[in-house]
C-alpha cells in the first residue's frame, strides 16, 4: 500500500469556535464523572445497554427524517462514546486522544484511494479494499491468519447479520458473479421449502430450509444495491400504521378487532392502503 500523500486536507479542519465546544462538552463530562454520584458509580458494563439504545434511536430519528432529533439523539451517543473513553482513560487503559488518533490513522490507511496512490473504478473496488486492508491489519496485529467473517457481531439481528457476513464475504471475492445467479439461488431455496412443507417435515428441519430462503433473498437484495433490514423496517411500520387505521375505524363505533370479522378489517386496511399512496403522491 503507498504512504499517504498527507494525512488530511487542512481546509476541512473545525473552526475554532467548534473546537472549543467539543473542549468543553468533554470537560462536563469529566466533571460529572467526578461530581455526580451515578456518573461516578458506572462501568464500562453498566452502561453498555445504553449505547446500543442510543444508537438504535439515532436510527429512528434518520428513518423518521426528523433532524430535530437526531441531532439531540447524536449528541446522545457522542456522549457514550466521549464516557467510555474517559472510563478507560481513569482505569489507565487509553484516552479519549489515542481513540480519536486510532481512528483517524485508520481511516488514512483504509482509504488508499483518497490518501494515497491506489487508484479505484467503482464502490465496489472501495469495500472490497477496505475488507482486503482491515484483514492484513488484524492478521498483523495478532502475527496469525484472520478469518474473514469474525468482524461480524454476533449480537446483531439476524436480518442485518445475513448482509453483512455476504458484504465480507463478496469483499474478498466470494459473491454470485452476476446477479440473476442470486435469484436463481432464492428460487432453488424456496422450491426446496414448500417440498419440505408438503412432505410434513419437522419444524426443526422447516426453520433450517427457512433460513437458507431469508439468507438468499437477503444476498439478492445487496446485489440490488438495497439493505433488506431497512426493507423490512419499512413493511413493519407500514403493517403497523395499517393496522392502527383497522383500529381507530373499529373504536369510532366502540369495537376492537376481535369483534370484526375479516371482511371487514380488509375493507379499513385498503381503505388506510388508498390514504398512504395518496399521501405517497401528494
Amino acid at each position: 500500500m503507498a504512504d499517504a500523500k498527507k494525512p488530511y486536507d487542512p481546509a476541512f479542519r473545525e473552526p475554532e469556535d467548534r473546537l472549543e465546544a467539543y473542549a468543553d462538552f468533554v470537560a462536563i463530562v469529566r466533571q460529572l464523572r467526578r461530581d455526580c454520584p451515578w456518573d461516578r458509580e458506572q462501568t464500562h458494563d453498566s452502561v453498555k445497554h445504553l449505547l446500543i439504545e442510543e444508537a438504535y434511536e439515532v436510527v429512528s430519528a434518520i428513518e423518521e427524517k426528523d433532524w430535530e432529533e437526531l441531532k439531540r439523539e447524536l449528541g446522545d451517543l457522542l456522549l457514550h462514546v466521549v464516557f467510555h473513553s474517559i472510563m478507560a482513560e481513569q482505569a489507565g487503559r487509553f484516552t479519549l486522544k489515542d481513540v480519536i488518533e486510532t481512528e483517524t490513522e485508520k481511516l488514512i490507511r483504509r482509504h488508499p484511494h483518497v490518501f494515497g496512490e491506489v487508484e479505484v473504478g467503482s464502490v465496489q473496488e472501495v469495500l472490497s479494499n477496505w475488507e482486503q486492508i482491515k484483514l492484513k491489519e488484524k492478521a498483523a496485529s495478532r502475527k496469525q491468519q484472520v478469518l474473514a467473517l469474525e468482524g461480524v457481531p454476533r449480537h446483531l439481528p439476524a436480518l442485518l447479520r445475513a448482509y453483512r457476513i455476504q458484504e465480507k464475504a463478496a469483499g474478498v471475492g466470494f459473491d454470485f458473479p452476476e446477479r440473476e445467479q442470486a435469484w436463481q439461488k432464492v428460487a432453488e431455496e424456496l422450491e426446496e421449502f414448500r417440498h419440505l412443507v408438503a412432505a410434513g417435515a419437522a419444524p426443526e428441519a422447516l426453520e433450517e430450509e427457512l433460513g437458507d430462503v431469508l439468507f438468499a433473498l437477503v444476498n439478492y437484495a445487496r446485489l440490488l444495491g438495497l439493505n433488506p433490514e431497512n426493507a423490512l423496517q419499512q413493511t413493519n411500520n407500514k403493517f403497523i400504521r395499517r393496522f392502527r387505521h383497522i383500529e381507530v375505524r373499529l373504536a369510532e363505533q366502540g369495537r376492537t378487532p376481535a369483534e370484526a370479522d375479516l371482511e371487514e378489517m380488509d375493507r379499513y386496511w385498503e381503505e388506510a392502503k388508498a390514504l398512504d399512496q395518496r399521501d405517497s403522491h401528494s
